[in-house]
């Protein structure tokens, strides 16, 4: 029987869980107008999990962050958006560290317990001066928050968590934070998070950031174990346009402030909230994909085996013929077996079968007869599910992307300017 999960969405981000603080300036990286520095604080010691890209190519704040986690234990995080800082050589490794010494110097802190993290464009110096200058910004606004619990000082608080959503967007048009509270039998726990991405996104961590804080007790070899196993099931299940960034990276922080360890059921409850708010920040980076006007879902059920099953609902919805066929509302089912068929997945090609928004267009391998006209109108929906069925096992995988628009060229081809 599986466990149902009771968890109420809460306000306030990544600030939501107790002891966790969080503000976004406007530092003037690329625009004046833009937020474009945040700062994520612990005012506890907190348990630091992240995982990295795939990338053979990494940024420099994701190597600081690592060696920074090596110990397990995290306080900040300090992000800018507007400029990635990789490929910069020795600058930019310094620069880098000079983020985390900002944050550790305005907080208080030691410079190894802050972790960094950058997002923008490749290549280009990060302008350090004023990055650091807006971390300290940031800084004193979290210790202005820190102290009052008035009704005023929680709505400032959740305000402030906010601006650091908009601060690590980047061509993102939707801020992406939500937060849950659920009930353990010791008390309630809390978990925030915060993402971006909008473009260069790919099975492969993939250009994202995600920040995921709670308040649980949870020893940190098993939370690494709870994020690795949640970001296979969402942000490496989501594709927008087939590039994967150097500065992907999902960083997780539990610092106990609920006073709560899960333990047994609650434990296994814990991690279904934790794969849930990782797979809806996956959904809403496909939703808001570069130029995107429809989410697009694959489910494939019945694969012999789970990986046949993420290859195939990988492929499909990383298909650029399958995400103009939905652009253009055109029931191309033809293209789906395809994009199934070079997967790499094992499956009978003779018991697969096809459906778009309910909608059954094959079955045995083989089209139906349907109604375009049916088609076309189920598939003008903001969502589209593709649901392939294999009649091979038992396993099942979901994957999220997106349309692929005339507006995808049209900001990226401009996207430095």
């Amino acid at each position: 029987m599986a466990l149902e999960v009771v968890i109420r969405p809460i306000d306030g981000g990544v600030a939501a869980p107790a002891g966790f603080f969080a503000a976004g300036v406007r530092a003037g990286i690329k625009r004046e107008d833009k937020y474009d520095t945040a700062l994520l604080y612990s005012v506890r010691p907190a348990a630091g999990a992240a995982v990295y890209t795939r990338s053979a190519v990494w940024a420099h704040p994701l190597t600081l962050t690592r060696a920074h986690l090596a110990d397990g234990v995290a306080r900040a995080i300090a992000v800018n958006s507007g400029n990635a800082n990789a490929c910069m050589g020795d600058y930019g490794k310094q620069a880098a560290l000079a983020m985390a010494r900002a944050a550790a110097e305005s907080l208080g802190l030691r410079t190894t317990d802050v972790l960094v993290a950058s997002t923008g464009v490749i290549g280009q110096p990060l302008p350090l001066e004023k990055v650091c200058a807006g971390i300290a910004a940031a800084a004193a606004e979290i210790g202005g928050l820190r102290g009052a619990e008035d009704a005023e000082a929680v709505s400032r608080r959740k305000e402030s968590a906010r601006r650091a959503a908009l601060a690590i967007m980047t061509t993102d048009l939707a801020v992406k934070e939500r937060a849950w509270e659920m009930d353990c039998a010791a008390g309630p726990v809390r978990l925030g998070v915060m993402a971006k991405g909008s473009g260069m996104i790919h099975p492969n961590m993939g250009t994202m950031l995600c920040f995921i804080t709670t308040d649980a007790a949870l020893p940190q070899p098993l939370m690494r174990d709870m994020l690795r196993a949640a970001v296979d099931e969402s942000f490496n299940m989501v594709t927008v346009d087939g590039d994967t960034s150097t500065n992907d990276m999902v960083i997780m922080l539990a610092n106990g402030g609920s006073g709560v360890t899960p333990a047994g059921e609650d434990l296994e409850k814990f991690r279904l909230l934790l794969n849930a708010a990782a797979v809806s920040m996956a959904r809403a980076i496909a939703r808001d994909g570069e130029g995107a006007s429809k989410l697009i879902e694959t489910c494939v059920r019945g694969a012999a085996a789970q990986e046949d099953a993420r290859q195939i609902a990988r492929a499909v919805c990383g298909s650029n013929l399958v995400k103009t066929a939905m652009h253009g509302e055109d029931a191309n089912w033809g293209r789906i077996v395809a994009a199934a068929g070079y997967s790499g997945a094992r499956f009978d090609p003779r018991r697969l079968g096809v459906s778009l928004n309910g909608l059954a267009v094959a079955a045995a391998g083989e089209g139906l007869p349907f109604s375009e006209e049916e088609a076309k109108k189920r598939l003008r929906s903001a969502e589209i599910l593709i649901e392939i069925s294999l009649a091979d096992g038992n396993a099942e995988a979901v994957a999220w992307g997106c349309d692929l628009t005339h507006a995808y060229v049209d900001i990226n081809a401009g996207y430095r300017s």
